[in-house]
């Protein structure tokens, strides 16, 4: 039973972070008649411009979110970020909210130590070897255990802010104030890990739903300083990779439980797989997926959160996804370029609407359909850099 927008009846989501993630999954719910209310630490944030209503508050802080909870009520509280006071969340499972996946889950996913331990030490999933280290002293002997070259990442971060690459002692002190300066919330600490000499590395989006376990196929993708900047799908594998790829997201995602979608991310080299991360959320390499599959993974987390059937996922063509970046901070811009992205077949262009700019930041993304992953990367390559941040 879903009830209507506004009204008594409402059935209603609150989205805890209001990107360009929660904006797609904000219509996927308004499109089964649900009422959203986005919530983010500023205003008029991609989500909120389709929302119902909107807050701007500190989701670290317990009071700020606990008025919303209470003034709101949801049925289903969301987190669609890692910036936000967890510990809260389980309290509030606690009283009986639901929160999505599970409280453990954003608490867990929001802290690279808490599931690096889950999966290496619980489940004894294979992992790059790591340490942790909260002062200079400890990242320098964990660097000397580890070996170089090394990947540095605060153990509480976002796209790919504070990541580097160690790769000599002179880089040790610049990758210790760089993770510093970029982890999130009361951030203090970094991980170390040894350095995968990958073939490539994908994301699987595994959706956990009322009837079991789902997998999309999988998404290769390219970041750039930790960040996200091109996916495509279907990514090519042996079925021996893929399937100890299903396995290691079906034991990670079950150990976090819960309903939605959660973004694994792991590193393959031949037939040999190791787990990197989780999101428990939509994930951004899979906005490739708002062209490629019959249900985007934005619709199957709403019908996953909302207790709907996930029926098979199926990629209907090779396609790939490019992001369209700023290159200056402002605090207005204007996009250049579009009709000329638009005249490059089978292709979309989609504009979050982010109220300012700043280098590197992501304001958009490109999505095509080629005749091959290779062609469609191509594609969405010339489409995006045709698109031009402008500041006003």
């Amino acid at each position: 039973m879903f009830g209507t927008p506004l009204k008594k009846s409402a059935t209603r989501i609150l989205l805890l972070g209001s990107g360009e993630l929660g904006k797609e999954v904000a219509i996927e719910a308004q499109r089964l008649g649900v009422e959203v209310i986005a919530v983010d630490r500023y205003p008029d944030a991609p989500a909120m411009q389709v929302a119902h209503r909107s807050h701007v508050v500190n989701m670290l802080d317990k009071g700020e979110l606990e008025r919303i909870i209470r003034l709101e009520h949801p049925d289903f509280i969301v987190p669609e970020i890692e910036a936000i006071n967890t510990s809260y969340l389980l309290e509030l499972e606690r009283e009986g909210f639901t929160v999505i996946p599970t409280a453990r889950a954003a608490n867990l996913t929001m802290n690279r130590e808490g599931i690096r331990r889950l999966a290496a030490e619980e489940l004894v999933l294979p992992t790059a070897s790591y340490r942790f280290a909260s002062t200079i002293d400890e990242f320098r002997a964990g660097i000397l255990e580890i070996g170089l070259p090394c990947v540095v990442k605060p153990i509480m971060s976002s796209s790919g802010k504070g990541q580097s690459v160690v790769r000599s002692e002179a880089d040790i002190a610049a990758a210790w104030t760089y993770a510093m300066e970029g982890g999130r919330g009361a951030s203090d600490r970094v991980i170390i890990e040894e350095f995968i000499d990958f073939d490539y590395e994908i994301t699987l989006l595994t959706v956990r739903h009322k009837d079991g376990t789902r997998f999309c196929p999988p998404i290769g993708h390219v970041q750039i300083k930790g960040d996200y900047h091109e996916s495509w799908q279907p990514m090519a594998m042996t079925t021996a990779a893929l399937d100890e790829s299903r396995r290691q997201a079906k034991a990670v995602t079950d150990a976090l439980g819960g309903r939605g979608i959660f973004g694994v991310e792991l590193f393959i080299k031949g037939d040999r797989v190791w787990f990197s991360e989780v999101s428990p959320r939509p994930h951004d390499t899979g906005m490739v997926t708002m062209i490629s599959q019959n249900m985007s993974e934005f619709e199957l987390h709403v019908r996953a959160i909302l207790g709907l059937p996930v029926p098979e996922v199926t990629n209907l063509a090779p396609a790939a996804s490019h992001v369209i970046l700023a290159e200056t901070a402002a605090t207005e811009v204007s996009f250049a370029g579009i009709e000329d992205a638009m005249s490059v077949p089978d292709t979309k262009v989609r504009l979050f609407g982010k109220p300012d700019s700043r280098a590197g930041r992501r304001m958009g993304v490109v999505l095509t359909l080629g005749r091959d992953t290779d062609d469609a990367r191509r594609k969405a390559e010339t489409a995006a850099h045709a698109v031009h941040v402008v500041p006003v």
